[in-house]
């Protein structure tokens, strides 16, 4: 994922629900739930990475945490080796031992030669699902930088990634736990990517149709929650690979239902993800977006709970998280002055629990005709609206 290293002040997100915000937290979360999106962890790596540190990425399946790191080890124009610990026994980490005029020592695997002779990137992935005696071998290689007797170039990097860590849902992985010493040997990030950052990959790396659903129903992209067994969720890595699937075979057609298209989304998404994206597909000119409404001023001729499926949207969003600029408000105004009564105090609940600065303005906003919102909210709670 092509990310970006742009140098903007760091935003740190606080994780107590599986969801991102900026919100301020207690010391006590704090210090359990702190984590980092992937733009800003790749302002801080250099830092890191320069001192010679070893980092170690956590968090949830299918968020990029491999893709982050291919994406630095290019930025430095530095080839990488990358090894499943998962997958390792003691003789794939230590190498074979060979006895030279009586006396005993390991030959290497290729892998660990190749990170011993040249500078690499060398990148460990699912580290919590080794065995024992092959952590213990990786804690002596991020400790001493050495194994075997054998020592990495100087200039090699190490790089470890786990699904264990403090998220929602870690309980549900079948991992080991990383007791205080062996995180000790690492700089730890807990990764929490935005949106953003996978929209910002998938612009150029996903099916048009599949970026416009995730940035109009966010709460698809991703199940942050502890999961149910044997239940398949979307994530960003099945959203790629359904992309990728549907996309090889040209079966992606804007106002369409196919039911192909049906059966791959519900393998590679779930059954909910499935439904919802049809839905968008099929119904695609006539789907109202988030952008028509804060960008293009719209006010949609649709059913009562089509207004309430976008207020959700409108609420999901991002965006109005943020506060918006003073168009993006006369915007607002005027779809909140075009509702009848029920829509319209559920619109004004959502900017409020989104945003209390956003609900400051809108209350102060007048549409785009002039009709202030203050008004209409006290024709709302006077009865004198319909």
């Amino acid at each position: 994922m092509n990310l970006g290293l742009d140098s903007e002040p760091l935003v740190w997100y606080y994780i107590d629900t599986g969801r991102s915000d900026n919100a301020q937290s207690t010391g006590k979360e704090r210090k359990k739930n702190m984590a980092i999106d992937f733009k800003n962890l790749l302002t801080v790596l250099p830092l890191v990475t320069d001192a010679g540190h070893p980092v170690l990425l956590r968090g949830r399946h299918g968020i990029g945490k491999s893709s982050v790191v291919y994406q630095y080890a290019e930025s430095l124009g530095m080839p990488i080796v990358e090894r499943r610990a998962s997958q390792m026994t003691e003789g794939d980490l230590l190498g074979l031992p060979t006895v030279d005029e009586g006396v005993t020592s390991f030959c290497p695997p290729d892998w660990f030669a190749t990170a011993c002779d040249t500078g690499v990137v060398l990148f460990l992935d699912e580290v919590d699902r080794a065995t024992l005696e092959v952590r213990q071998g990786i804690f002596e290689l991020c400790d001493s930088r050495k194994l075997a007797g054998h020592a990495l170039h100087p200039d090699t990097l190490i790089f470890a990634a786990v699904n264990g860590g403090t998220h929602a849902g870690a309980a549900s992985y079948q991992v080991g736990e990383m007791d205080p010493a062996e995180l000790d040997r690492y700089t730890v990030f807990d990764v929490e990517p935005s949106v953003d950052d996978w929209l910002s990959w998938a612009q150029s790396n996903c099916d048009a149709l599949v970026t416009d659903f995730i940035r109009n129903n966010v709460e698809h992209l991703e199940h942050n929650d502890d999961p149910e067994p044997n239940k398949v969720y979307p994530s960003r890595r099945s959203w790629a690979r359904f992309s990728d699937t549907v996309g090889r075979g040209g079966m992606l057609e804007a106002g369409q239902s196919n039911p192909v298209v049906f059966s791959l989304a519900s393998a590679y998404l779930g059954f909910e993800a499935a439904v919802a994206f049809n839905d968008f597909v099929a119904n695609y000119s006539k789907v109202v977006t988030v952008s028509d409404i804060l960008d293009k001023g719209q006010t949609p001729d649709i059913d009562l709970n089509a207004h309430c499926a976008l207020i959700d949207k409108l609420g999901a969003s991002e965006r109005l998280a943020n506060a918006l600029n003073e168009g993006e408000i006369t915007n607002l105004a005027t779809y909140f002055t075009s509702l009848p009564s029920e829509p319209a105090m559920k619109l004004w609940t959502v900017v409020g629990n989104a945003c209390q600065d956003n609900a400051i303005s809108l209350h102060s906003a007048e549409d785009a005709s002039g009709r202030k919102v203050g008004s209409y909210l006290v024709e709302i709670l006077t009865g004198d609206s319909v």
